[in-house]
């Protein structure tokens, strides 16, 4: 097995960097927040976060390819590093702390590309978690101060906390009933959105989350931590990883009944 301590030791230098970028335009008065084609907002930090992850990667990994929301792919080769800037850039333009910079790499294999390191910075939360295939997944401040993560031992849907995003997004794909009746099945159901419920499930917090719609660099930080923490992340046609374009994460113990109201 690949040891993959210098990438994760790299990805966590990358983090310190965004985070002093993102928290010293967080809250700004003078922010400027442009509309993009598909009518999400991307702001000037989102950008400013992304150029500076692109070119410490250029100079420390200039064999790797680059995956970023704001300015696309660039490079080709087995190893991609995958980034979110801003995950939650709604929140962070009104001032809502729950967002983070999201730094995945992954890898080709024989199953295709997989996530192998993931790195998901939350600083105005003051929250950091992250994982490497084969080497356990962590929060805390940082790799030497840090406590283990695992997920629940929930067995039972009655029994489970459901998180998720919004309700429009699985209106808007017509399957907004599968959905509402997974959430009666559920003990207790949460709204938090963007990174933290995958996170809350890597922690054992939260038993279950899924999310109809998403892009590589929302998915693939998070799959790689879940995995770690010993649960399951895959779409919701029961695909392993984070490549199906919708997502679904658990402890592994609900995932089939989870996928059994939520699958296409």
């Amino acid at each position: 097995m690949a040891d993959y301590h210098d990438d994760l030791r790299f990805a966590h230098v990358l983090a310190d960097a965004a985070d002093a970028t993102t928290m010293e335009r967080f809250k700004a008065l003078d922010l400027k927040v442009e509309t993009k084609p598909d009518m999400t907002p991307v702001s000037e930090a989102d950008k400013a976060t992304e150029e500076l992850i692109r070119t410490s990667l250029q100079r420390a990994r200039p064999r790797d390819a680059v995956l970023g929301e704001e300015f696309g792919s660039e490079g080709s080769g087995p190893r991609r590093w995958v980034v979110d800037p801003i995950d939650g850039t709604k929140n962070y333009v009104r001032g809502v702390p729950v967002w983070a910079t999201l730094i995945a790499l992954m890898e080709r294999g024989e199953g295709g590309d997989r996530p192998v390191v993931g790195v998901v910075s939350a600083p105005a939360l003051g929250r950091r978690w992250w994982a490497a295939e084969g080497l356990g997944a962590y929060t805390g401040r940082s790799l030497s101060s840090a406590s283990r993560l695992a997920v629940s031992r929930v067995s039972d849907l009655s029994d489970a906390s459901f998180a998720y995003s919004s309700l429009s997004g699985w209106e808007e794909r017509g399957r907004l009933h599968g959905f509402l009746e997974l959430t009666r099945a559920c003990w207790r159901t949460r709204g938090y959105g963007d990174f933290w419920p995958y996170m809350m499930v890597a922690e054992g917090s939260v038993d279950i989350c899924a999310e109809p719609e998403l892009s590589l660099w929302d998915m693939a930080a998070n799959a790689v931590i879940v995995q770690e923490a010993g649960g399951r992340f895959t779409g919701l046609d029961g695909v392993p990883g984070p490549n199906s374009g919708d997502a679904a994460a658990s402890n592994g113990l609900l995932h089939g009944a989870m996928l059994d109201y939520l699958r296409p």
